[in-house]
């Protein structure tokens, strides 16, 4: 019997494997962390030693009040200042009082911080930069994510952490990063535990608008708890609901759009881990050619490697559960909800 369940499985496999890559790009066609039409320019021009189009970028996404998309682009652009930085060198130098040159030097330091292994006092001694980006502008919640992020680092007490989580939610009170840098604070590798990671998420996660990436929150606290081990059991009908949240959120999105393409990796990373594999393939979908480093790089050196070998990897899956004589559009099952567990304890 074991022998024929194997030829049985390796017969769907090879019957269903090829026709489940329709909808997915192909390999080389994946792209990892690609830059969207607004920020790719400016990050050519840093290429070229020049910081007016950067400079541009962030001062339309201030006085435009686009915090999330300023976020985004400010940890792009540190991120490229970090092998890179004689354009942010020849920006600070031209317009020292500028704030958005405050941003990016302000999160580039934190995160040369947290590379070093003296990470609290290095981090310490950057708390002026992190300040007067703050203080440049006292409407933008970005660098109080920054400030979060910081606090972590410097192994801030659950006071300051309030005190600083209060700053950022009294300028946005439904940030993004602010959330994520706060879940990141109070998950059970840092300060808090799984059950405050995921009190903290589905409140916020409740109170958001539908649609608003912070809906999703609760699919990052699993991600932790995943991902990080040890503690009291979560309920695996907790994770299931952090996941169906998480993808009603993306059904909010094109398929193929680069804005939630990170929250799209992670969502597809849990469902794989939660055997919800043709949830996962039906992610994949969504994704198109948008993989993101994270969450890939917190299990391979070679993200976008892993990503594919992943996608693989979910077809497969997913194709061996298939009967032979399966006939559904685009690789579906037809009939019911492919892949997920009927909820119980993880």
């Amino acid at each position: 019997m074991a022998l024929l369940r194997a030829l049985l499985r390796t017969a769907r496999m090879a019957t269903h494997t090829s026709r489940l890559a329709a909808g997915l790009p192909t390999d080389d066609e994946v792209l990892l962390d690609a830059p969207d039409e607004r920020l790719g320019p400016a990050l050519v021009a840093a290429g070229g030693g020049e910081y007016g189009p950067a400079a541009k970028l962030l001062a339309t996404t201030r006085d435009a009040a686009e915090w999330e998309s300023r976020d985004r682009y400010a940890i792009r652009l540190a991120a490229f200042a970090r092998s890179r930085d004689g354009w942010l060198r020849a920006w600070q130098a031209a317009a020292p009082h500028d704030p958005d040159a405050l941003l990016v030097r302000a999160e580039l330091a934190v995160r040369r911080g947290w590379e070093s292994p003296a990470r609290a006092e290095l981090l310490r001694q950057v708390a002026p930069l992190v300040t007067a980006a703050s203080e440049a502008d006292p409407r933008d919640p970005v660098p109080w994510r920054i400030a979060l992020d910081h606090a972590r680092g410097t192994n801030a007490g659950h006071t300051d952490f309030e005190q600083v989580w209060g700053e950022a939610v009294r300028r946005s009170p439904h940030h993004y990063g602010c959330h994520v840098a706060a879940l990141q604070y109070l998950s059970a590798a840092w300060y808090g535990s799984h059950r405050e990671c995921f009190d903290f998420a589905e409140r916020a996660a409740q109170d958001a608008l539908p649609g608003s990436l912070v809906r999703a929150l609760p699919v990052r606290a699993a991600f932790a708890y995943l991902t990080e081990g040890g503690g009291p059991a979560v309920p695996r009908r907790r994770l299931d609901t952090a996941a169906d949240l998480a993808i009603e959120v993306s059904a909010a999105y094109p398929s193929g759009d680069p804005w939630p393409a990170e929250v799209r990796n992670l969502l597809t990373f849990v469902l794989i881990t939660l055997d919800r594999w043709q949830d996962a393939l039906d992610q994949l979908r969504e994704i198109g050619p948008y993989a993101t480093s994270f969450p890939w790089d917190r299990i391979s050196d070679d993200p976008l490697g892993q990503f594919l070998e992943l996608r693989d990897g979910i077809r497969l899956e997913v194709a061996s559960g298939l009967p032979l004589g399966t006939r559904g559009p685009s690789g579906h099952p037809q009939g019911g909800r492919g892949g997920r567990r009927a909820s119980g304890d993880h």
